[in-house]
Parts: structure tokens; C-alpha cells; sequence
């Protein structure tokens, strides 16, 4: 359900479409004033709130819906695809704010809460209702942004409690666990890591597995379940959509950049490319349908 006072907050804020930097770090304002086809993604860890309009996102064989009213809660870079409706009369518009690892460990270190019980209804990306307390948590927010002192000043304890509320949320268990290390979830995460970490290295799903301590076939079975595909198929999007942020970037030409995601082959890659993208990526531009 829209709630007309945060989108009468947002509205004078933003102007032009897509993400506009803040005042605050890690803090950035949304405006979409046209519907848009389901396009490939990658979203950093984060909250990305929705104040009007709705999206789809759509991870391995799961639909997640973020409408008005709902918030996303990120916990991985895990490439996906999205599908945006917003009209000029009725923009998407919506707060995304990018998770402090430093500041979500200090929240959790002094939670009451130790016992962290993640079951297989936390995953890493999945969308909650907004509560009373969240959406006057994201007004102070968003207020704070009207005067530059105030932003300075008391930007970061606002977005400390916008995250404080979403570690309430249903989610707060898929947060905490990438503090405190536990179980299956936090080795998936680190092999998450490490893929994002070598991208343009040769990578072997058996190494992978020894790292995390589980069997080939268990190491594939929870990767999927988190991650939403195996690992090698994550691991061509995450260099395909990285590779698009390359050229979009038009520092690189197409070979440079092929090697620079791995890829030992130039006519592979443009191969997977026009693929994944519709185009070939000597074709392929900053697209305006590719910043939200």
C-alpha cells in the first residue's frame, strides 16, 4: 500500500531518473517514470525501498515482489533479473540504502538476540512489508536530507535505525548471519565471495568445495538453494554483467574486457554475451533501462 507522505517526501528530492547520489552515504534516492522489460541486474548488499510503483525480481525459479509498501533486503551481489512497471504520472520511487558490514556488526554484537536459527525461509534476497516502524524510520530518513547540517549530523544514526528495523523483519536472521559465521549459509557466502573475488581465474567447483568443507553434490545442492542457480552458472552472469558494466564504462574495448572476466576466448564471450543481452557487445551501450 503507498503511503502518500513518504512519496510526497521523495518527490521533491529527485529529478532525474534512475539512482541520485545523497548527502548521506550510502544513500541513494529512485526514480523510474517508465515501465521497463525484465533486464539482467546486480544489486550490491542493501535495502532497496519502494514508496510507489513495483518491481519483479526473478532469481532462479523464485518471483520476488517489491510493490509500494515492501522493501527489498539483499544480502548477496547475486545477479538477477527485474522487471520494473512505473508510469510518467506515477513514477517508481524509492530509497536504496547499501549495507555497512561495519555498522551491521555493531548492531548485531549488541542485540540480545544470540540465538540465530536460519531456516530455509531466509534467503538472500526476498522482499518484506513495511512496518509502522520502518516507514517512520525511513521519513526521519528521508527529512533529514531537506538540510545539509542535518544530514551531516544525524545521517548516519537515521540509517543505523532504518537498518536496526530491518534486522526486526522477518529477514533480520539472513542479516545476522553474515556476522556470525554460522552454518551452512555463511560457507556459501564466503564461496560467493571468493567467486567475486577471482573473477578473471580459472575456477573449479571441487576446490570451491573443499574450501567450504562439503561433498561436490552437498556444496552444489545449498549453493543453488542460496544463490538460485549452480555455482558455475552464477559465475558466467556475474562475469557477463560485469563485463557490461565494463563497456558501458568505454575504457576497455571488447577483447581487453573479455579477459579481464575470464574468459580466454573473445568469440565465447560474445557468444555468452549476445546470449545473455539480446546484442553483441560491440553493439551493446549504456542502456537507460540498466540503472534500476
Amino acid at each position: 500500500m503507498t503511503d502518500r507522505n513518504l512519496v510526497d517526501l521523495i518527490k521533491p528530492l529527485v529529478s532525474s531518473e534512475g539512482f541520485s547520489d545523497t548527502l548521506i552515504a550510502n544513500v541513494r534516492l529512485m526514480k523510474c517514470a517508465k515501465s521497463l522489460p525484465r533486464i539482467p541486474l546486480i544489486y550490491s548488499p542493501g535495502l532497496t525501498i519502494i514508496v510507489q510503483g513495483r518491481k519483479i525480481g526473478y532469481l532462479g525459479d523464485r518471483e520476488i515482489h517489491y510493490n509500494s509498501g515492501h522493501y527489498l533486503v539483499q544480502t548477496l551481489p547475486l545477479p538477477f533479473e527485474c522487471e520494473t512497471f512505473a508510469s510518467e504520472d506515477e513514477p517508481l520511487l524509492g530509497v536504496s540504502i547499501d549495507i555497512d558490514p561495519v555498522l551491521l556488526s555493531e548492531l548485531v554484537s549488541v542485540s540480545s538476540e544470540n540465538d540465530l536459527k536460519l531456516s530455509v525461509s531466509h534467503f538472500p534476497m526476498s522482499s518484506v512489508s513495511m512496518s509502522d516502524e520502518m516507514i517512520e524510520s525511513v521519513s526521519r530518513l528521508i527529512k533529514a536530507l531537506y538540510d545539509p547540517n542535518t544530514a551531516k549530523i544525524m545521517g548516519p544514526s537515521r540509517v543505523r535505525e532504518v537498518v536496526f528495523e530491518a534486522l526486526q523483519s522477518s529477514q533480520g536472521d539472513a542479516l545476522r548471519a553474515l556476522v556470525l559465521n554460522q552454518g551452512r549459509f555463511s560457507l556459501i557466502v564466503n564461496s560467493l565471495k571468493q567467486l567475486h573475488q577471482q573473477l578473471d581465474q580459472e575456477v573449479r567447483v571441487e576446490q570451491l568445495a573443499e574450501d567450504a568443507n562439503m561433498s561436490v553434490s552437498s556444496f552444489h545442492h545449498h549453493f543453488k538453494n542460496i544463490a538460485g542457480s549452480s555455482p558455475l552458472q552464477y559465475l558466467k552472469r556475474l562475469r557477463l554483467l560485469k563485463a557490461q558494466m565494463l563497456l558501458n564504462r568505454g575504457h576497455l574495448n571488447v577483447s581487453q574486457i573479455s579477459l579481464e572476466v575470464g574468459y580466454k576466448s573473445i568469440h565465447q564471450f560474445s557468444r555468452d554475451y549476445k546470449r545473455y543481452f539480446g546484442a553483441p557487445p560491440t553493439k551493446d551501450k549504456l542502456r537507460e533501462d540498466a540503472v534500476i
